[in-house]
């Protein structure tokens, strides 16, 4: 079984895109958005949901108000103003905790003389597995200011490995997040080979140096494609240039092309919607990708 996972150092390259036209063109695969802080890939898979689950990551507080005594103990033993009171003084407030604002750390609970305080896992947000009409689809959605999206990356991706194992498919194809933080660890550690779709852009070049220099400590194959090359081919040639000497591999490049906001308009992928420029070159990196010998 081979895992390929599309990264991109920042948003906006068009990783997305190139994935779910990757969906388009694979056969006996599964599909797995772990951009799990902003997933966005089911918008043109458009999945139907089979089962979703509960993601749970850390604990936070709760004030039973029957059972407080109103010292104000968790008001001055927080350290990050979670802890709201209502009233003038202790012994008459009410206090509550702010779920957005608590961290979770417990000690508003060690400090509680009346032992007033809940203390459960926190629901973080839910994963799902759902159908399209390309394969089986493994998202999730982490809720506002929910915690330790890395975790829910691993979720995502272990519910996948499953999943293709039990239904006999060859390719796990994963939609990483952007960026070279937690849940981008949590997706390239184990795979097969990366694809790195960047931009012919300053901060483009400086965003892949981060993602060649992530995936070359864990040693994972890397693969990059400039999109939008033709934006600025200077820079998409020096791009190219940069990746050969960190030891990466060059693929064919995306051109510029409207048919690409088109399709992502109708909520299709862009080789189902156009044979334009730019489904011909994402053809040809799918080609390009297979012919290597990972």
């Amino acid at each position: 079984m081979k895992e390929l996972v599309i990264l991109s150092g920042k948003g906006g390259t068009g990783k997305t895109s190139v994935t779910a036209s990757f969906a388009a063109l694979a056969q006996n695969a599964v599909f797995a958005d772990a951009d799990v802080d902003a997933a966005d890939l089911h918008l043109v898979l458009n999945p139907a949901i089979q089962s979703r689950h509960e993601f749970r990551s850390g604990h936070e507080a709760i004030i039973c108000q029957a059972d407080c005594c109103r010292c104000g103990a968790c008001l001055a033993h927080c350290r990050f103003e979670a802890v709201k009171m209502d009233g003038k003084e202790a012994g008459e407030a009410t206090f509550t905790i702010d779920p957005i604002a608590c961290e979770g750390c417990g000690v508003c609970v060690e400090f509680c003389p009346s032992k007033a305080i809940d203390f459960p896992e926190r629901v973080c947000g839910e994963w799902f597995v759902s159908d399209t009409r390309f394969g089986p689809l493994v998202h999730a959605r982490l809720r506002p200011a929910g915690e330790n999206s890395g975790k829910l990356v691993t979720q995502v991706r272990t519910e996948a490995r499953r999943l293709a194992e039990r239904s006999g498919r060859e390719l796990i194809v994963v939609d990483g997040p952007p960026g070279i933080g937690c849940p981008v660890i949590a997706s390239v550690t184990g795979a097969s080979a990366v694809l790195a779709v960047t931009e012919p852009t300053v901060s483009g070049e400086h965003d892949l140096d981060r993602v060649l220099k992530l995936t070359r400590h864990f040693g994972v194959p890397t693969f990059v494609c400039v999109n939008k090359w033709d934006i600025n081919p200077a820079m998409a040639g020096q791009i190219e240039q940069q990746v050969a000497a960190a030891g990466a591999t060059v693929v064919s490049r995306i051109p510029y092309d409207r048919a690409v906001t088109a399709a992502q308009v109708n909520g299709l992928p862009v080789v189902e919607f156009s044979a334009g420029p730019a489904a011909t070159s994402i053809h040809q990196v799918w080609e390009d990708l297979w012919k290597s010998p990972v």
